[in-house]
This record gives structure tokens, C-alpha cells and sequence, in this order.
């Protein structure tokens, strides 16, 4: 690939954004070279700006500790230094907005974790092994932010990565009817369990905005690109349920499906287990092998054990059967941080380099 590209994390003291720090350690097409933070943290090293707040179980990378933490509204300086940029920044949705879209006319293309942008017509929210033919929208969104060469790309919410593929895998069998219930780690939030002490030996039955998210952007994802924008999907009907489960990491589903043209337990299996999309087919550095991987067992995939498949970047289903209200019922699971977070966005920044969407400046 040449020499590295440079990037920019966008919001990278937070727990999305030491997720950034952490896969991109190493990575081998992109380097970091630059970090932005509010105001607060500008003018520290990226180690001292994490100082006492560092998330993960491993050590923050040598490469970035002595970063200068640049102040994420000084857009062109951010610029100025990286070919493009993650972002993942804890503000009001209309913030963002303009913060995105002023780096983007920079000529930087960004690729972001959050979901200020996620129904914006030309905007495509991406998931590189199900719909990549949605990046077709950049072109228009770039005679409308008057760039040449930047753009916003966003990753989906993190919980229906746990559902979305494996229904994906059977949508020419016609599914009409969808019952999601996802039960969701606490990483989700941002949170450990040294933050977050309410949620040991507990369950709340309820997360801001996610049923919402949950029914409607499996919809833009299928939707079709027409005339520089993204319709969306009219079918399945889908209707979900948000728990927040005393889990660090991994989110599960349980589904429900009826479809127009029912398939065999047969069929849905080998199609899962086969499924192979954009990503695999470029061998795409942060792309699962096998994409999807179903367990015989009758108690997988389990949350603990199964969440770091294919490196995180996988996701698993189990349990499927007839269903007496339903034609099937199934457990998919994800890994939140990884495929539903940072690890998903570095995978559309990769399918968006090996597509000639992102180049050095």
C-alpha cells in the first residue's frame, strides 16, 4: 500500500477514541500523528490527558503517549497534518454536525463513530460486508460541502451489528417481520464497572434512544441509493427492546424472523456460515475471515467467550430454531467496542482507502 496514511482521532480521549489509539497501534496501512480533545485536555500529552482515565486492559501504545492533545475545534490545525480523520466526540448532535462538516471542507475525509450524521441523506452509514454500495453518495455529498476530496462516512449503532448480519445473509428468502431484544454491555455507555458501580448485580431495563436506532437504521442500511441520496428500506418491520446488562463487553440479541418465502434451518445456516461480502473479498487488514460464524452448541454464542471472535471484528449466531408465533428464532452476538465501534470504523476507512476514496494529500 505504500507509505502509511496519516490520521487524526477526533475526540480521542474517550473510550471509543483510546479504541482508535489501540487498533491503530501498529496498523499497516495508518498511523496516527495527530489527537484532538476539547479545550481541557489541548496543550497535554495524549498519556497525561488519559492520566487516571486509560480503559483498557492494555497499555496506552508507546507511539502515541507524547502526542500533543490539539484542541478538536482548531479545524484546520487538526488538518493540517493527517490525510483524514476518526471521530468520536461527546457533544450535542448539532455540534457535531458542523464540527464534521467543517473538517470534511477542509478536504479531509471523516469517518465517524458518532450519529449526528446517520440520517443525513448523503451520508452513508456503512457496514463494509453488507452495504459498501451506499460510499456511491460521496460524489453528491461532496458538490454539496463544495470539497473535492472530503467527505463524512459513518458507522451504524453498535447493537444491531449483532442482528443486522445475519439477517442480511437471508434477505432474498423476504423477511416481513422482525423482534429484536438486545442485552448490552456497559461499555456501551462509555463506562466500567469502576465508573458505573449501579451496575453490578443489576439490569435496566431501558437505553436512551436505542430502541429507536435500533428499529429504524437496519432500514438505511438496506435502503438503495437514488439520485445522490439514501432511501430507505421499507421492509421488515422491525420492533426491539434495549437492556442494559452487568457485562463489560459484547452485545447479544435475541431475534425473532418471519419471512415472505421461509427457508430451511438448512439454508439459513449455510448461508451465515458462506456469507462473504466487500470486505473479505478485498482482504480488507481488520476484516473477519469468516464473517459470521454459527455454533451448534445449544448454549452459544455466550457473551464472554464469544465476543473476541475474528479478533472482535466477527459476529456470532446459535440457537436457531422453529418458532410458534415466528418462522425462526436465534442469538447473534457482537463485540461493541470492536465491530459495533472503533474496529467497524477502521474497517470503512480501510474499504474506503482500498476504494480510492482516501488518499494522501
Amino acid at each position: 500500500m505504500g507509505e502509511k496514511l496519516k490520521v487524526g482521532i477526533v475526540g480521542g480521549t474517550g473510550m471509543v477514541g483510546q479504541r482508535f489509539v489501540q487498533l491503530l497501534d501498529g496498523h499497516p496501512w495508518f498511523t496516527v500523528t495527530a489527537i484532538a480533545a476539547s479545550a481541557n485536555s489541548a496543550g497535554k500529552t495524549y498519556e497525561e490527558s488519559v492520566q487516571g482515565r486509560w480503559k483498557l486492559s492494555t497499555p496506552i501504545p508507546e507511539g502515541v503517549k507524547n502526542i500533543v492533545v490539539q484542541d478538536a475545534a482548531k479545524v484546520e490545525e487538526v488538518t493540517s497534518g493527517v490525510d483524514f480523520v476518526f471521530c468520536a466526540v461527546d457533544m450535542k448532535k448539532e455540534e457535531i454536525q458542523a464540527l464534521e462538516e467543517a473538517y470534511a471542507k477542509t478536504g479531509t475525509p471523516v469517518i465517524s463513530n458518532n450519529s449526528a450524521h446517520r440520517w443525513t441523506p448523503d451520508v452513508p452509514m456503512v457496514i463494509p460486508e453488507v452495504n459498501p454500495q451506499h460510499l456511491e453518495v460521496i460524489a453528491a455529498q461532496r458538490k454539496r460541502l463544495g470539497t473535492e476530496t472530503g467527505f463524512i462516512a459513518v458507522k451504524p449503532n453498535c447493537s444491531i451489528q449483532s442482528y443486522v448480519p445475519a439477517l442480511h445473509a437471508l434477505l432474498d428468502f423476504e423477511p416481513t417481520t422482525v423482534v429484536a431484544s438486545t442485552y448490552q454491555a456497559i461499555s456501551g455507555a462509555g463506562k466500567n464497572f469502576a465508573d458505573w458501580p449501579e451496575m453490578l448485580d443489576n439490569v435496566i431495563p431501558y437505553i436512551g434512544g436505542e430502541e429507536e436506532k435500533s428499529e429504524q437504521e437496519p432500514l438505511r442500511i438496506w435502503g438503495r441509493v437514488d439520485d445522490g441520496q439514501i432511501v430507505k428500506a421499507s421492509a421488515p418491520l422491525i420492533t426491539t427492546q434495549c437492556i442494559r446488562v452487568p457485562v463489560t463487553d459484547g452485545h447479544l440479541a435475541t431475534v425473532f424472523v418471519s419471512f415472505k418465502n421461509k427457508p430451511s434451518k438448512e439454508e439459513i445456516i449455510a448461508r451465515w456460515q458462506q456469507y462473504q461480502g466487500r470486505a473479505q473479498e478485498l482482504a480488507l487488514p481488520s476484516a473477519p475471515k469468516q464473517f459470521i460464524t454459527y455454533f451448534e452448541e445449544e448454549n452459544r454464542p455466550q457473551t464472554g467467550l464469544d465476543r473476541d471472535i475474528e479478533q472482535g471484528m466477527g459476529v456470532s449466531t446459535g440457537r436457531l430454531r422453529e418458532d410458534s408465533l415466528y418462522d425462526y428464532k436465534f442469538v447473534g452476538l457482537s463485540h461493541n467496542t470492536l465491530r459495533g465501534a472503533a474496529g467497524g470504523a477502521v474497517l470503512i476507512a480501510e474499504l474506503l482507502k482500498a476504494e480510492g476514496y482516501i488518499q494522501p494529500k
